[in-house]
């Protein structure tokens, strides 16, 4: 029996990914020992994911945590990089404690470290204020994590008939 409800899937194991791709990207996970994986894109990107005491890995909520900043990151790109220029640069630093009890991280906190020292108050109020609307709109992590998602599970089974 076969349920895959997928509308995409990983390529087989040892197959690698094509340089371009039409279509969107594709990701996948593949298990490479007990409680290690690695995460692959078809875009040839891989991260090592795994237990938070498997050295060289991050951990799936660290992965998650990254992505919010990563994605604060991206999104504030366009205004700061107009104020600040091209080369400026930026660390977000995101952090948030799991409940365990329930299996889910109640907050996260993001710190933007940002040098605007070379700015009046007002300029750096009206340029913040620009940051956040930009982080707001587009940032797609951020704005998923704070709306919900609903996320499914299908599983596509190899049987004997």
């Amino acid at each position: 029996m076969v349920d895959n409800t997928s509308a995409a899937s990983a390529p087989a194991a040892g197959d690698t990914a094509p340089a371009a791709q039409a279509g969107p990207t594709t990701l996948w996970v593949e298990r490479t020992g007990t409680r290690r994986y690695t995460g692959h894109s078809s875009r040839g990107a891989e991260v090592l994911i795994g237990s938070e005491g498997v050295p060289g890995v991050f951990t799936p909520g660290e992965l998650l945590k990254i992505a919010l900043a990563a994605c604060s990151g991206m999104s504030s790109d366009f205004p700061l990089s107009r104020r600040l220029g091209d080369d400026y640069d930026a660390t977000i630093r995101v952090s948030g404690a799991a409940d365990r009890e329930n299996e889910v991280y109640p907050q996260l906190d993001e710190v933007f470290e940002l040098d605007l020292s070379e700015l009046d108050a007002a300029a750096r109020d009206r340029l913040l204020v620009t940051v956040q609307r930009a982080i707001d709109k587009v940032c797609t992590v951020g704005r998923t994590l704070k709306a919900g998602s609903k996320v499914t599970l299908s599983f596509d089974i190899d049987t004997v008939d």
